[in-house]
């Protein structure tokens, strides 16, 4: 089955299965390296009646699958579905070509975040605001030289003028994801606290930090790299 097609039930049917201490261990067992019934209760001091009930929940749940050795027919070697583990991940996030990050004044958490999905998911990206200010806070410029971001230190922004169709917009601060209820809403929130408010270098490094974690975790999760073809 294509990990895309797992549905949310199926999902949750490998979560259940993982759930137990000693299902968890076979799969452990056998991440590097395939092994029989037999030998999978010596590794684990487990009895062979608990073994081949843990297996049957494995492979109902579609984690593990059964294969008959070459050299001794009677022999059942177990092999490790590296996919079914892949498919306890999220969906992609389809159809999105470009990231446009939002925030309020499109002067430091939008204009980071834009910048770090370029350096770090190679995609296309842009930011915008809904009230922009006249230039990017020199707090901002700071930290993005730190980091070699390249922000454009006059480059702000209306949402209005930046979002088009096909935009995968993600807002990065709570009153741009609460005040875009008109025909462009963000399809994300990340809750960024803003580092204007306390406008300090450590501010600004904290807000830094939490974009940079948060674009390594939702960049895996697109369809295809923003800007590039499926």
């Amino acid at each position: 089955m294509d990990i895309e097609s797992y549905s949310l039930v199926e999902r949750a049917r490998v979560h259940a299965a993982l759930g137990d201490p000693a299902r968890l261990a076979i799969v452990d067992a056998l991440t590097l390296g395939d092994a029989s019934p037999g030998e999978i209760a010596h590794t684990l001091a487990m009895p062979t009646n608990l073994v081949a009930h843990h297996v049957k929940v494995l492979a109902d749940a579609g984690l593990v699958v059964r294969g008959r050795s070459e050299g001794d027919r009677r022999r059942i070697y177990l092999r490790l579905r590296p996919a079914a583990l892949s498919a306890l991940t999220p969906p992609p996030l389809a159809g999105a070509h470009r990231v446009v990050f939002v925030c309020t004044h499109n002067s430091a958490r939008s204009q980071l975040a834009a910048a770090l999905w370029r350096q770090r998911a190679n995609g296309d990206a842009a930011s915008a605001g809904t009230r922009p200010a006249p230039r990017v806070h020199p707090r901002a410029l700071a930290v993005a030289h730190r980091h070699a971001l390249d922000l454009d230190p006059a480059g702000t922004a209306h949402v209005d003028d930046v979002v088009r169709d096909g935009d995968l917009v993600i807002a990065v601060c709570d009153n741009a994801h609460e005040e875009l209820t008109g025909p462009v809403r963000p399809r994300l929130h990340w809750s960024v606290p803003d580092p204007a408010r306390v406008d300090t270098d450590e501010a600004f490094e904290a807000a830094y930090a939490d974009l940079a974690d948060r674009v390594d975790r939702v960049a895996p999760h697109t369809a295809a790299p923003c800007g590039k073809p499926a």
